[in-house]
Protein backbone atom coordinates (compact mmCIF):
# COMPACT_ATOMS: atom_id res chain seq x y z
CA UNK A 1 0.00 0.00 0.00
CA UNK A 2 1.36 3.41 -0.97
CA UNK A 3 1.57 5.70 2.05
CA UNK A 4 0.20 9.24 1.92
CA UNK A 5 3.05 11.75 2.21
CA UNK A 6 2.62 14.47 4.85
CA UNK A 7 4.98 17.41 5.28
CA UNK A 8 5.24 18.75 8.84
CA UNK A 9 6.87 22.05 9.75
CA UNK A 10 7.67 21.69 13.46
CA UNK A 11 7.46 24.69 15.80
CA UNK A 12 7.06 25.42 19.50
CA UNK A 13 3.29 25.88 19.60
CA UNK A 14 1.74 25.63 16.12
CA UNK A 15 2.65 22.97 13.53
CA UNK A 16 1.96 23.40 9.80
CA UNK A 17 0.91 20.30 7.81
CA UNK A 18 0.73 19.81 4.03
CA UNK A 19 -0.56 16.80 2.11
CA UNK A 20 -2.66 15.78 -0.90
CA UNK A 21 -5.76 13.67 -0.35
CA UNK A 22 -5.24 10.46 -2.38
CA UNK A 23 -8.95 9.98 -3.19
CA UNK A 24 -9.86 13.50 -4.31
CA UNK A 25 -6.50 15.09 -5.13
CA UNK A 26 -7.35 18.01 -2.83
CA UNK A 27 -4.34 19.95 -1.56
CA UNK A 28 -4.59 20.38 2.22
CA UNK A 29 -2.62 22.97 4.17
CA UNK A 30 -3.52 22.88 7.85
CA UNK A 31 -2.34 24.40 11.12
CA UNK A 32 -2.45 22.23 14.25
CA UNK A 33 -1.62 23.18 17.80
CA UNK A 34 1.13 21.26 19.55
CA UNK A 35 -1.30 19.66 22.02
CA UNK A 36 -3.44 18.22 19.19
CA UNK A 37 -0.59 17.07 16.92
CA UNK A 38 -0.41 13.42 18.03
CA UNK A 39 -4.19 13.18 18.25
CA UNK A 40 -4.42 14.15 14.56
CA UNK A 41 -2.11 11.30 13.50
CA UNK A 42 -3.66 8.80 15.91
CA UNK A 43 -6.85 8.98 13.85
CA UNK A 44 -5.16 8.57 10.46
CA UNK A 45 -4.08 5.58 8.43
CA UNK A 46 -0.29 5.01 8.31
CA UNK A 47 1.44 7.91 6.53
CA UNK A 48 4.90 8.83 5.32
CA UNK A 49 5.67 11.83 7.56
CA UNK A 50 8.49 14.16 6.59
CA UNK A 51 10.12 16.61 9.01
CA UNK A 52 13.26 18.69 9.15
CA UNK A 53 15.88 17.31 11.55
CA UNK A 54 15.55 20.24 13.96
CA UNK A 55 14.83 20.71 17.65
CA UNK A 56 12.25 18.24 19.06
CA UNK A 57 11.98 16.40 15.69
CA UNK A 58 13.51 13.23 17.16
CA UNK A 59 10.87 13.16 19.91
CA UNK A 60 7.96 13.55 17.48
CA UNK A 61 9.50 10.97 15.13
CA UNK A 62 9.64 8.37 17.91
CA UNK A 63 6.04 9.04 18.91
CA UNK A 64 4.77 8.83 15.32
CA UNK A 65 6.67 5.57 14.71
CA UNK A 66 5.00 4.10 17.81
CA UNK A 67 1.64 4.88 16.13
CA UNK A 68 2.63 2.93 13.02
CA UNK A 69 3.62 5.81 10.75
CA UNK A 70 6.83 5.94 8.71
CA UNK A 71 8.98 8.99 9.46
CA UNK A 72 11.79 10.58 7.45
CA UNK A 73 13.92 13.25 9.09
CA UNK A 74 15.78 15.37 6.55
CA UNK A 75 18.54 17.98 6.88
CA UNK A 76 17.24 21.54 6.63
CA UNK A 77 19.76 22.28 3.88
CA UNK A 78 18.25 19.55 1.70
CA UNK A 79 14.70 20.83 2.26
CA UNK A 80 15.63 24.45 1.54
CA UNK A 81 16.16 23.62 -2.15
CA UNK A 82 12.43 22.91 -2.50
CA UNK A 83 11.19 26.17 -0.94
CA UNK A 84 9.55 28.38 -3.57
CA UNK A 85 8.43 31.96 -3.09
CA UNK A 86 8.55 33.67 0.28
CA UNK A 87 9.69 31.63 3.26
CA UNK A 88 6.90 30.98 5.75
CA UNK A 89 5.35 28.03 7.55
CA UNK A 90 3.08 27.12 4.65
CA UNK A 91 5.93 27.21 2.11
CA UNK A 92 8.19 25.22 4.45
CA UNK A 93 5.58 22.48 4.98
CA UNK A 94 5.02 22.28 1.21
CA UNK A 95 8.80 22.02 0.63
CA UNK A 96 9.08 19.25 3.24
CA UNK A 97 6.20 17.39 1.57
CA UNK A 98 8.04 17.61 -1.77
CA UNK A 99 11.42 16.62 -0.31
CA UNK A 100 10.12 13.58 1.59
CA UNK A 101 9.06 12.01 -1.71
CA UNK A 102 12.50 12.44 -3.33
CA UNK A 103 14.69 9.36 -3.18
CA UNK A 104 17.81 11.51 -3.63
CA UNK A 105 17.28 13.34 -0.32
CA UNK A 106 19.19 11.58 2.45
CA UNK A 107 17.45 10.89 5.74
CA UNK A 108 18.70 11.35 9.28
CA UNK A 109 18.39 8.26 11.47
CA UNK A 110 15.80 8.39 14.25
CA UNK A 111 17.61 7.96 17.56
CA UNK A 112 16.38 6.19 20.66
CA UNK A 113 15.92 8.08 23.91
CA UNK A 114 19.02 6.36 25.35
CA UNK A 115 21.13 7.51 22.41
CA UNK A 116 19.85 11.05 22.76
CA UNK A 117 20.62 10.94 26.47
CA UNK A 118 24.26 10.14 25.72
CA UNK A 119 24.40 12.94 23.16
CA UNK A 120 22.98 15.31 25.77
CA UNK A 121 25.83 14.37 28.12
CA UNK A 122 28.33 15.12 25.35
CA UNK A 123 26.74 18.49 24.64
CA UNK A 124 26.74 19.48 28.30
CA UNK A 125 30.36 18.40 28.70
CA UNK A 126 31.32 20.42 25.64
CA UNK A 127 29.52 23.46 27.04
CA UNK A 128 31.28 23.14 30.41
CA UNK A 129 34.64 22.99 28.66
CA UNK A 130 33.78 26.22 26.84
CA UNK A 131 32.81 27.83 30.15
CA UNK A 132 36.11 26.69 31.67
CA UNK A 133 38.11 28.11 28.80
CA UNK A 134 36.23 31.41 29.00
CA UNK A 135 36.75 31.55 32.76
CA UNK A 136 40.48 30.92 32.43
CA UNK A 137 40.92 33.49 29.66
CA UNK A 138 38.86 36.04 31.60
CA UNK A 139 41.10 35.64 34.66
CA UNK A 140 44.25 36.02 32.57
CA UNK A 141 42.87 39.16 30.90
CA UNK A 142 41.95 40.79 34.22
CA UNK A 143 45.32 40.01 35.81
CA UNK A 144 47.15 41.37 32.78
CA UNK A 145 45.62 44.78 33.57
CA UNK A 146 47.68 44.77 36.77
CA UNK A 147 50.94 43.65 35.16
CA UNK A 148 50.63 39.94 35.97
CA UNK A 149 51.25 37.69 32.97
CA UNK A 150 51.43 33.89 33.32
CA UNK A 151 52.68 31.15 31.03
CA UNK A 152 50.31 29.45 28.60
CA UNK A 153 48.31 26.46 29.82
CA UNK A 154 46.07 25.48 32.69
CA UNK A 155 48.85 23.92 34.77
CA UNK A 156 50.89 27.13 34.55
CA UNK A 157 47.84 29.11 35.69
CA UNK A 158 47.25 26.85 38.69
CA UNK A 159 50.91 27.02 39.63
CA UNK A 160 51.26 30.80 39.48
CA UNK A 161 47.91 32.28 40.43
CA UNK A 162 48.23 31.79 44.21
CA UNK A 163 51.42 33.87 44.33
CA UNK A 164 49.91 36.42 41.92
CA UNK A 165 46.86 36.95 44.12
CA UNK A 166 49.07 37.21 47.21
CA UNK A 167 51.08 39.99 45.58
CA UNK A 168 47.99 41.82 44.37
CA UNK A 169 46.36 41.68 47.80
CA UNK A 170 49.05 44.08 49.07
CA UNK A 171 48.02 46.88 46.71
CA UNK A 172 44.45 46.19 45.46
CA UNK A 173 41.09 46.31 47.26
CA UNK A 174 40.14 43.13 49.08
CA UNK A 175 36.78 42.99 47.28
CA UNK A 176 38.56 42.53 43.94
CA UNK A 177 41.14 40.02 45.16
CA UNK A 178 38.48 37.92 46.90
CA UNK A 179 36.34 37.92 43.75
CA UNK A 180 39.31 36.84 41.63
CA UNK A 181 39.98 34.04 44.10
CA UNK A 182 36.35 32.91 43.81
CA UNK A 183 36.58 32.88 40.02
CA UNK A 184 39.71 30.76 40.22
CA UNK A 185 37.98 28.26 42.54
CA UNK A 186 35.13 28.04 40.02
CA UNK A 187 37.58 26.47 37.56
CA UNK A 188 37.97 23.58 39.98
CA UNK A 189 34.20 23.21 40.23
CA UNK A 190 33.97 22.98 36.45
CA UNK A 191 36.71 20.32 36.47
CA UNK A 192 34.66 18.25 38.90
CA UNK A 193 31.50 18.57 36.80
CA UNK A 194 33.32 17.55 33.61
CA UNK A 195 34.93 14.56 35.34
CA UNK A 196 31.52 13.46 36.65
CA UNK A 197 30.01 13.50 33.15
CA UNK A 198 32.96 11.48 31.85
CA UNK A 199 32.45 8.97 34.68
CA UNK A 200 28.79 8.55 33.66
CA UNK A 201 29.77 8.11 30.01
CA UNK A 202 32.30 5.47 31.06
CA UNK A 203 29.64 3.60 33.03
CA UNK A 204 27.31 3.66 30.01
CA UNK A 205 30.08 2.39 27.72
CA UNK A 206 30.72 -0.59 30.01
CA UNK A 207 27.07 -1.58 29.65
CA UNK A 208 26.88 -1.05 25.87
CA UNK A 209 28.33 -3.80 23.71
CA UNK A 210 28.67 -1.61 20.59
CA UNK A 211 30.72 1.01 22.46
CA UNK A 212 33.06 -1.63 23.85
CA UNK A 213 33.69 -2.97 20.35
CA UNK A 214 34.45 0.50 18.97
CA UNK A 215 36.85 1.25 21.84
CA UNK A 216 39.13 -1.52 20.52
CA UNK A 217 39.89 0.55 17.39
CA UNK A 218 43.21 2.44 17.73
CA UNK A 219 42.45 6.14 18.20
CA UNK A 220 38.88 5.54 19.44
CA UNK A 221 38.42 6.16 23.15
CA UNK A 222 35.59 6.84 25.56
CA UNK A 223 34.33 10.04 23.96
CA UNK A 224 34.58 8.91 20.33
CA UNK A 225 33.00 5.49 20.94
CA UNK A 226 29.99 6.81 22.87
CA UNK A 227 29.49 9.78 20.55
CA UNK A 228 29.69 7.59 17.43
CA UNK A 229 27.09 5.08 18.64
CA UNK A 230 24.72 7.82 19.81
CA UNK A 231 25.14 10.06 16.75
CA UNK A 232 24.83 7.34 14.13
CA UNK A 233 21.56 5.93 15.42
CA UNK A 234 21.01 2.92 13.16
CA UNK A 235 24.21 2.07 11.28
CA UNK A 236 22.21 0.44 8.48
CA UNK A 237 20.74 3.83 7.62
CA UNK A 238 24.02 4.29 5.70
CA UNK A 239 24.67 2.10 2.66
CA UNK A 240 28.42 1.92 3.21
CA UNK A 241 31.28 3.14 5.33
CA UNK A 242 32.12 5.72 2.70
CA UNK A 243 28.63 7.17 2.93
CA UNK A 244 29.05 7.47 6.70
CA UNK A 245 32.44 9.17 6.25
CA UNK A 246 30.89 11.53 3.69
CA UNK A 247 28.05 12.29 6.14
CA UNK A 248 30.71 13.34 8.66
CA UNK A 249 32.41 15.58 6.09
CA UNK A 250 35.62 13.52 5.93
CA UNK A 251 35.69 13.09 2.14
CA UNK A 252 36.84 15.64 -0.46
CA UNK A 253 34.38 18.17 -1.81
CA UNK A 254 33.96 18.13 -5.58
CA UNK A 255 33.63 20.78 -8.26
CA UNK A 256 32.95 19.48 -11.74
CA UNK A 257 31.66 20.59 -15.10
CA UNK A 258 32.02 19.34 -18.65
CA UNK A 259 33.13 15.93 -17.50
CA UNK A 260 36.06 17.31 -15.48
CA UNK A 261 35.95 16.80 -11.71
CA UNK A 262 38.28 18.65 -9.35
CA UNK A 263 38.68 17.41 -5.78
CA UNK A 264 38.91 20.00 -3.01
CA UNK A 265 39.57 19.76 0.72
CA UNK A 266 37.23 17.81 2.98
CA UNK A 267 33.64 19.00 2.78
CA UNK A 268 33.24 19.50 6.59
CA UNK A 269 29.55 18.66 6.33
CA UNK A 270 27.70 16.81 9.04
CA UNK A 271 28.49 16.50 12.73
CA UNK A 272 31.43 18.77 13.62
CA UNK A 273 31.83 17.30 17.10
CA UNK A 274 32.26 13.67 16.02
CA UNK A 275 34.48 14.65 13.09
CA UNK A 276 36.74 16.59 15.47
CA UNK A 277 37.01 13.61 17.84
CA UNK A 278 37.97 11.29 14.98
CA UNK A 279 40.64 13.67 13.70
CA UNK A 280 42.11 14.14 17.18
CA UNK A 281 42.12 10.36 17.65
CA UNK A 282 43.86 9.86 14.31
CA UNK A 283 46.47 12.49 15.23
CA UNK A 284 47.14 10.66 18.52
CA UNK A 285 47.65 7.38 16.66
CA UNK A 286 50.11 8.95 14.21
CA UNK A 287 52.00 10.62 17.06
CA UNK A 288 52.32 7.63 19.37
CA UNK A 289 52.21 4.59 17.06
CA UNK A 290 55.48 2.62 17.25
CA UNK A 291 54.86 0.77 13.99
CA UNK A 292 52.33 2.59 11.75
CA UNK A 293 50.52 0.63 9.07
CA UNK A 294 52.31 0.33 5.68
CA UNK A 295 49.67 2.41 3.89
CA UNK A 296 50.22 5.23 6.39
CA UNK A 297 53.97 5.18 5.77
CA UNK A 298 53.35 5.19 2.02
CA UNK A 299 50.95 8.15 2.07
CA UNK A 300 53.15 10.06 4.55
CA UNK A 301 55.95 10.19 1.97
CA UNK A 302 53.86 12.10 -0.56
CA UNK A 303 51.22 14.02 1.41
CA UNK A 304 51.30 16.66 4.22
CA UNK A 305 50.76 15.51 7.86
CA UNK A 306 47.25 16.99 8.13
CA UNK A 307 46.13 15.15 4.99
CA UNK A 308 47.47 11.89 6.44
CA UNK A 309 45.62 12.58 9.69
CA UNK A 310 42.30 13.12 7.91
CA UNK A 311 42.87 10.02 5.77
CA UNK A 312 43.30 7.93 8.92
CA UNK A 313 40.20 9.56 10.47
CA UNK A 314 38.28 8.61 7.31
CA UNK A 315 39.44 5.02 7.68
CA UNK A 316 38.44 5.02 11.35
CA UNK A 317 34.95 6.24 10.42
CA UNK A 318 34.57 3.46 7.86
CA UNK A 319 35.75 0.90 10.40
CA UNK A 320 33.23 2.18 12.95
CA UNK A 321 30.41 1.78 10.42
CA UNK A 322 31.56 -1.74 9.45
CA UNK A 323 31.67 -2.95 13.06
CA UNK A 324 28.23 -1.57 13.86
CA UNK A 325 26.50 -2.46 10.58
CA UNK A 326 27.82 -6.04 10.48
CA UNK A 327 27.92 -6.64 14.26
CA UNK A 328 31.60 -7.58 14.23
CA UNK A 329 34.54 -7.15 16.59
CA UNK A 330 37.66 -5.24 15.62
CA UNK A 331 40.45 -7.27 13.96
CA UNK A 332 43.71 -5.43 13.39
CA UNK A 333 44.79 -7.26 10.22
CA UNK A 334 41.33 -7.83 8.76
CA UNK A 335 41.10 -7.64 4.96
CA UNK A 336 37.70 -6.99 3.47
CA UNK A 337 36.69 -9.08 0.46
CA UNK A 338 34.09 -8.12 -2.13
CA UNK A 339 31.10 -10.48 -2.06
CA UNK A 340 31.01 -12.73 -5.11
Amino acid sequence: MELTAVGVDVAKRVFQLHWVEPETGEIVSKQIKRSAFLEHFANRAPCLVGMEACGSAQHWARRLIEMGHKVRLMPGKAVKAFVSGNKNDVADARAIWTAVQQSSVKSVAVKSEAQQAVLALHRMRQQLIKFRTMQSNGLRGLLTEYGEVMAVGRSALNKAIADVLARLSERLPAVLVNTLREQWSRLGELDVQIAEIERRLSAWMKEDKACRRLAEIPGVGLLTATAAVATMGDAKAFKSGREFAAWLGLVPGQVGTGGKVRLLGISKRGDTYLRTLLIHGARAVLTHAKAPAPWIEHISKRRPPNVVTVALANKMARTIWALLAHDRSYEQNYVSVKPS
